[in-house]
């Protein structure tokens, strides 16, 4: 096989994907607590709209199946690039109130479907043996593009004296470009199962969609509350979180392909709570931590850990129907985001009268998906989905173990 051949497999069209993804949103994020201050006059309650409005097509993603019956979907995965990037790109454009919330609502339907339609045709053009491999080297490219970025932005505001606006169609060419040059460069891989066309929820499926629940409720912990935390107990200035990012990234680059082969190595069960006992004691921790410098060391980790989630998806890709994979991405997205939607301000009210509590709450839902991980098989497969509870068949028709 050529180096040409080689080249052109899905693994690696997913890769780049991922990496393009990754290089806009890093310009996205870095700039826009800054940009939405300085350029348009942003308080706490236009930045709490935003973020909310950010994400609801994370909500909706389950809707990218009725885009599917008249788009196939490796084509719709490089149009959700293309309106990702413009969003980006045109950010700096828009420097007021209602101009940010657009370019935020356009950029998070091409970013929130592409993330599903990602993760579906990794399940299904990649072998169950190689997913976690393949999940663990999107990781790693993902970090790559990103600390890429970041030293572009830093040498365009230090050097090159580049404004929000130049910086913000930088960051989203580049997924413009990629998403053009991985149409015309990948064929169409065709896939193995043809994928449903409708929304599918199987109770068989419910252990899936309990972890990937319990996940998207962890991450609001990571994304909001720690990283909140460093600034208001700790003093970290922007410099020192931006340096937090870096080492996060430069991390990933080497690990998360590591992790990936422990996932496959290890299985599904034995990653998972090995993940939730971790972050069982990394949230304690939060909540009785005094000392800054111990406080980056539990933000360091707290990331790492997010590369062992992989394992939720190579569990889904064992039991699930063939057919459902495309399905199953749009509404676990959906899912992921109910904790999204409702943690942030639930906890939000709670950090005003205890933040320990927090943490103390993320530790319990820590303890959730440990017992919950403890009820993956060793061997997952289709008819031996859980270990314990009700089982299922594709109709929901209650199944006798062993049947």
């Amino acid at each position: 096989m050529s180096f040409k051949e080689k080249s052109r497999q899905p693994e690696y069209m997913l890769m780049l994907i991922a990496a393009g993804w990754s290089a806009a949103f890093a310009v996205w994020m870095a700039l826009l607590n800054n940009f939405a201050v300085d350029a348009a006059s942003f308080t706490g309650r236009e930045i709490g709209i935003l973020q909310s409005l950010r994400e609801i097509p994370g909500f909706l993603a389950f809707t990218v199946i009725f885009v599917l019956l008249i788009i196939a979907e490796q084509r719709l995965l490089m149009i959700s690039l293309l309106v990702f990037g413009v969003g980006v790109a045109i950010t700096g454009l828009f420097p007021t109130e209602y101009g940010l919330y657009f370019t935020t609502v356009l950029m998070s339907i091409g970013f929130h479907y592409g993330e599903a339609l990602k993760q579906s045709l990794t399940l299904q053009l990649i072998s169950k043996e190689r997913t976690p491999l393949v999940l663990g080297r999107q990781i790693s490219a993902q970090a790559f593009a990103a600390l890429v970025v970041y030293g572009l932005i830093f040498l365009g505001t230090k050097w090159l004296d580049m404004g929000y606006a130049a910086i913000y169609a930088m960051g989203g060419t580049i997924a413009v470009v990629i998403g053009i040059g991985a149409w015309m460069y990948f064929p169409q891989f065709p896939a193995a199962i043809p994928q449903s066309k409708k929304i599918v929820l199987r109770k068989r499926y419910w252990l899936f969609y309990a972890l990937t629940f319990l996940a998207g409720a962890r991450r609001q912990i990571f994304v909001v509350f720690a990283g909140f935390m460093m600034v208001e107990k700790f003093g970290y200035d922007v410099a020192a979180i931006t340096f937090l990012y870096l080492i996060n990234h430069t991390i990933n680059i080497f690990l998360a392909p590591k992790i990936g082969k422990l996932v496959a190595h290890w299985g599904e069960r034995k990653t998972l709570v090995f993940e939730y006992s971790g972050l069982i004691l990394i949230f304690t921790a939060y909540a009785f931590v005094q000392n800054a410098t111990m406080a980056a060391g539990l933000y360091l980790l707290d990331h790492l850990f997010f590369a062992f989630a992989i394992g939720i998806k190579s569990y889904f890709q064992k039991i699930g129907d063939p057919r459902d994979m495309a399905s199953t991405a749009g509404v676990s997205f959906t899912i992921n985001h109910i904790a999204a939607v409702v943690l942030p301000v639930l906890f939000g009210l709670l950090w005003l009268i205890s933040p320990m509590s927090v943490f103390l709450s993320g530790a319990g839902l820590a303890v959730l998906s440990l017992i919950a991980s403890l009820n993956i098989p060793r061997h997952p497969e289709a008819g031996n989905e859980t270990l314990v509870g009700p089982r299922y068949d594709n109709a929901g028709n209650a199944v006798k173990v062993g049947a």
